[in-house]
């Protein structure tokens, strides 16, 4: 009986089908559909494609989350579409019969070829690569290693008509049952190429193409040549760089570039794109300026394309476009004019140097996984990396700084306007990199990753302008930051941190060897896209690890809390976390919110199953537990540090099994009369404590109280979490020793994948666990300003 809109119930499908990727896999269909009781509805398959190209679409969002950010964008992106092109039939209709056997029955009545459009022809060519590559009667990897690529025979294929290719300067082109390569005249003005026909007599070539219309409509070819970046396979993206700049982002770096140099500039500068690819980074610029533009790049098939593109009118020299590899060729190489600027010091003043160069690395999230290896051979083997590895060290195994770093040494004097991640200012692999980098920042801006194509994660990438050949490096400046969209929104400071020392230093100084065991502190990086490493468990797996004991419980939760009350997002991915001042050490209320912010966070991962749970903030009678628990170290150590020091502790160790004696009162920062273990506490500590509930941990007020006493905030913290608690082991099956982590098992369960569910079916649970998150929230975002305030941030 349900009447539906249909608009919710088609962007729940396109997030299906854009996540799960299906088209990969399987020859799409003619249409998307929908119905509800007493309507059915079809969107062309076509239209639907340029969603799922997309990059400001969240992949990963789950479809049936109608209220999730994702959710509503992708709905507020089909309703136009829908509005245009939807096919709607009321179940009776008899045209609905019509309708499906015209379009919806294969060979009855003959199948319509799908066109080929801007968003859909890199699924058609994944195609391609499976169907009609292995017919073609080539080597290819012989053919791979001289710069001739699957991606060129098949933009031969696509751009054709009758089997013959339509634009006659392409790298490759077909000639009805063969392909022409690498054409070009000899000495005697004759044509040379090179030649393949097919193995199977073009049988396979027929069949997949008797699918599709060809060629596309003619506005996409520019666009579809344009990024050819797309057909490339991910070993030469990663290598050469193959990372197309948005539109949106090439128009704010000239405008940057304006903002430094005036706005003459290309009346009396020079531009060279040294990583040009298809040449988008200088379209857009003044076509009078065509004369004192160069781009080169290292793939034949992207000159043939720009070639293409000046023949039909873009403001581009055909001798100024020219094959060169930047990191292996000489200067020598370069055509006579720009050689002149390049040779001359005061005409390298005149140049800028404008590039999106290749951000491959040594390591990348697959190693960070461990599915994958370190792949140092990523930028060795060039000369460019032969020359300066001795001078940078470990920057040399990323490309990008490779480049920077020839520009900087043998272009001195240029202006440097780059794309490129934070590494060369904030990464400490790249400290020899800023050592003899000698160049001036001038302008900077900050943007998504997400919103370049062939880039993948949440972090920024910056556009930087330079003026190199300084005596100096000023790598430090407030960038202004854009979203997606392109909307500014605030400014960020970036810092050069060479002579910091770094929070995991700091939190490794407390290693204690002997110590009673409570637990094990994951750790991994200094950074936020680290985060997720960050927990406390009860096994140790011997990696990037450090003990918990009653000694530097403290500051392991003074740790834990640093590097998870900020969220994480893709501007502050590459913040790095410090060694603290030492103003830490006397702020009591901030380390009891830490201990508060920890004892309830959801990377607290203690778990009663895997030994003694010494995390128990409640005594028994507090939550109902059935049974005594084994250890009462949590519950008597708040007993302590909130009652001052001269309370005696309310269970000192009596023998039993696995239970840590209370820390004595002079190990922890015995200089600092603030610390929480103090040797010699201000007389004002001595408990006074507000209404407590029988067996509570005293409540000693508000943040004005003298004594060490919890915030407000995370009173609330531990209000919510006894509830939680009662709730628990109200339950018959409820473990007596149960941590936070098995009561969130318990009701939560886990995925076949080992993840815990987000979610519960019990009603009254997730109703109490939602206040303990809300609670827990508040209590980090009052943590937050603490956390630069005491040098954790800069």
């Amino acid at each position: 009986g349900v009447r539906a809109d249909f608009a919710p119930l088609f962007a729940q499908l396109v997030l299906t089908v854009g996540s799960e990727k299906t088209f990969e896999k399987h020859s799409p269909p003619p249409f998307l559909g929908a119905f509800d009781c007493e309507k059915i509805a079809f969107l062309p398959w076509h239209v639907a494609l340029d969603l799922f190209f997309r990059s400001d679409v969240d992949w990963s969002a789950t479809p049936s989350d109608v209220e999730s950010p994702a959710f509503r964008h992708v709905l507020s992106l089909v309703r136009p579409i829908l509005d245009a092109n939807l096919v709607l039939f009321h179940f009776g209709d008899p045209d609905l019969a019509k309708f499906a056997k015209k379009n919806l029955f294969v060979g009855n009545g003959g199948t319509n070829r799908l066109p080929i459009t801007r968003n859909n022809f890199p699924f058609v060519y994944q195609k391609w690569v499976k169907a009609v590559k292995p017919s073609i009667a080539i080597d290819w990897t012989l053919a791979k290693k001289q710069g001739i690529l699957d991606a060129d025979f098949f933009l031969a294929d696509l751009l054709s008509k009758d089997n013959t290719t339509l634009l006659q300067n392409l790298f490759v082109v077909l000639r009805k049952d063969h392909y022409l390569a690498d054409r070009k005249l000899d000495a005697a003005g004759f044509d040379q190429f090179k030649s393949a026909g097919f193995k199977d007599g073009q049988k396979a070539h027929t069949q997949f193409w008797n699918q599709y219309r060809r060629p596309p409509r003619k506005e996409f070819w520019a666009f579809i040549n344009d990024r050819r970046d797309l057909l490339m396979p991910p070993d030469i993206r990663e290598r050469e760089g193959s990372f197309f700049t948005p539109q949106i982002w090439v128009e704010k770096a000239q405008e940057t570039i304006a903002a430094v140099l005036g706005e003459d500039w290309q009346d009396n500068h020079y531009v060279w794109d040294c990583a040009g690819g298809t040449g988008n980074l200088v379209a857009g610029l003044d076509p009078k300026a065509k004369y004192r533009v160069w781009v080169s790049t290292l793939q034949p098939g992207d000159v043939s394309i720009l070639h293409e593109r000046i023949d039909n009118g873009a403001a581009l020299l055909h001798a100024h476009v020219f094959q060169f590899d930047f990191l292996n060729d000489s200067f020598d190489n370069l055509p006579q004019g720009l050689r002149d600027i390049v040779e001359n010091p005061e005409e390298r003043k005149k140049l800028v140097v404008f590039i999106n160069p290749p951000y491959a690395e040594a390591a990348n999230a697959r190693t960070v996984t461990g599915t994958g290896m370190n792949r140092p051979e990523i930028a060795k083997g060039t000369l460019v990396h032969a020359k300066y590895q001795p001078l940078i060290g470990a920057a040399a195994n990323e490309m990008f700084a490779l480049f920077l770093i020839r520009i900087a040494k043998e272009l001195s004097g240029c202006v440097l306007a780059q794309f490129s991640t934070l590494k060369h200012i904030q990464a400490a692999n790249f400290k020899g990199f800023r050592g003899r980098f000698f160049a001036q920042i001038q302008r900077a801006f900050l943007v998504p990753a997400k919103t370049f194509d062939n880039v993948k994660g949440a972090f920024p990438i910056g556009f930087f302008v330079w003026k190199t050949g300084a005596d100096k490096a000023v790598l430090e400046t407030d960038a202004e930051v854009f979203d997606s969209s392109g909307h500014s929104c605030g400014r960020k400071s970036l810092f050069v941190l060479d002579e910091n020392r770094f929070i995991n230093d700091w939190y490794s100084h407390f290693y204690d060897p002997t110590g009673t065991w409570l637990g094990v502190m994951n750790t991994r990086g200094n950074d936020f896209q680290n985060h997720n490493y960050i927990r406390i468990t009860s096994e140790d797996n011997h990696n990037h690890t450090n003990r918990i004991t009653p000694t530097n419980l403290i500051p392991s939760c003074v740790y834990l809390s640093v590097r998870h009350c900020i969220d994480a997002d893709w501007l502050n991915d590459r913040d790095q976390f410090l060694w603290p001042a030492d103003s830490w050490k006397d702020d009591a209320g901030f380390q009891l919110d830490c201990l508060a912010f920890t004892l309830f966070h959801g990377q607290n991962r203690i778990s009663c199953k895997a030994g003694t749970n010494h995390w128990i903030p409640f005594a028994e009678d507090e939550v109902g537990a059935k049974d005594a628990f084994k250890s009462h170290f949590m519950s008597d150590f708040l007993k302590r540090v909130l009652a001052g020091r001269d309370a005696p502790a309310a269970r000192p160790k009596d023998g039993r099994r696995g239970e840590p004696s209370l820390p004595s009162q002079s190990l922890l920062f015995p200089e600092s009369a603030g610390s929480l273990l103090a040797a010699e506490a201000p007389a004002t500590w001595d408990a006074t404590g507000g209404a407590s509930r029988p067996g509570e941990p005293p409540r000693l007020g508000g943040d004005a109280s003298p004594h060490p006493s919890f915030s407000s905030e995370a009173q609330a913290v531990f209000d919510a979490g006894r509830e939680l608690w009662r709730y628990y082991h109200a339950q018959p099956d409820a473990l007596p020793d149960a941590s936070f982590y098995d009561i969130r098992a318990r009701f939560q369960g886990f995925k076949p994948n080992g993840h815990m569910n987000a979610d519960s079916s019990d009603p009254a649970y997730t109703e109490l666990v939602s206040s303990l998150r809300s609670a827990e929230r508040a209590l980090a975002a009052k943590l937050a300003p603490k956390v630069r305030e005491h040098g954790f941030l800069r």
